[in-house]
């Protein structure tokens, strides 16, 4: 399959990298109903982990088996399928080749007590990705956590291996922890600081929240206040967000958060689309939801990231 100009554009952006990444990074950028389009809707699944299993498959029950997850980033043509190490080789055989899955490394989960460190084991190699033929490693950094520095470490010594061996690297990078109030999470002056620290660690494409116009650095907040910079609109915070992506040079992706209407969910994407990002990856919104209502669901996000709706 041929890149089209604007994923070419796009993978012009990485110089240095392996031409096994650049393919990975083809492969998925070319993958569904967005193929070529240069916009990306990712289904992930490693809730299991984070959340338990009732809270986040009961919704929909179907979602307890990993096949579920695999036909559903297939019928409803998104661009790739990540989860952990368990879930991706459930169904590794059987959906071998037929959509870009991308494996995620290192998970968290909600049985740890409240003291200890914002931090997540590993629990996957890279040589995993590789024998199960997934076409990026994922990994979640905590940014504002004191564990922070260690998660840096673990995934620039992932990324390096990866790199070497022809396979993506996709970093969540979410602020969490001592150094960040509950508020601050989802600040713009945050967000944005979260989304260049995964530019700056190497990350091929990037997962940050949708930030609010919270700030919560003071010396950002003069910067800010100073420069006049625009964070009035979730599409101006999500530009901003873009430029702090090394001004767009690298695929960012904005995530869905816990599930909410479907009219929330479509707004967040032609934010994403109006401020430059590169699309979506949404868990909760789409396999809690029937399958019925979960593929009406995507097919709608696939037209506004179009520009159809």
């Amino acid at each position: 399959m041929k890149a089209t100009r604007t994923v070419q554009k796009i993978l012009s952006n990485y110089e240095g990298e392996t031409p096994g990444v650049k393919a990975n990074l083809c492969r998925m950028l070319m993958q569904g109903k967005l193929g070529g389009t240069g916009k990306m809707i990712i289904l992930p699944v490693d809730q299991g982990f984070e959340h338990g299993p009732a809270r986040s498959f009961a919704p929909n029950p179907e979602g307890y088996d990993p096949h579920y997850h695999y036909q559903l980033a297939l019928d409803a043509g998104l661009n790739a399928y990540a989860a952990p190490l368990g879930p991706l080789e459930a169904g590794a055989d059987t959906f071998a080749g037929q959509i870009p899955t991308i494996l995620k490394v290192n998970s968290a989960n909600s049985l740890m007590s409240g003291t200890a460190g914002k931090n997540q084991a590993v629990t996957a190699s890279v040589d995993d990705a590789l024998r199960i033929g997934a076409s990026a490693i994922g990994f979640t950094i905590y940014p504002g956590s004191d564990m922070a520095v260690d998660m840096m470490e673990e995934i620039t010594e992932m990324r390096k291996e990866a790199q070497s061996k022809g396979i993506a690297t996709v970093i969540w990078s979410y602020p969490r922890g001592e150094g960040v109030t509950k508020d601050g999470e989802t600040a713009i002056d945050v967000a944005a600081y979260a989304g260049h620290m995964a530019a700056l660690l190497g990350a091929h494409i990037i997962k940050i929240k949708l930030s609010t116009d919270h700030l919560m650095l003071p010396e950002a907040k003069k910067v800010y206040d100073e420069q006049g910079i625009d964070i009035s609109t979730q599409a101006a915070r999500v530009a901003h967000c873009v430029q702090a992506a090394f001004n767009g040079k690298r695929i960012i992706v904005f995530s869905g958060g816990a599930k909410k209407g479907a009219d929330s969910v479509y707004d967040d994407a032609r934010a994403i689309r109006d401020g430059g990002g590169n699309g979506s990856i949404i868990g909760r919104n789409s396999f809690q939801r029937s399958r019925e209502d979960a593929l009406d669901m995507l097919g709608k996000l696939v037209d506004i990231y179009k520009g159809k709706g």
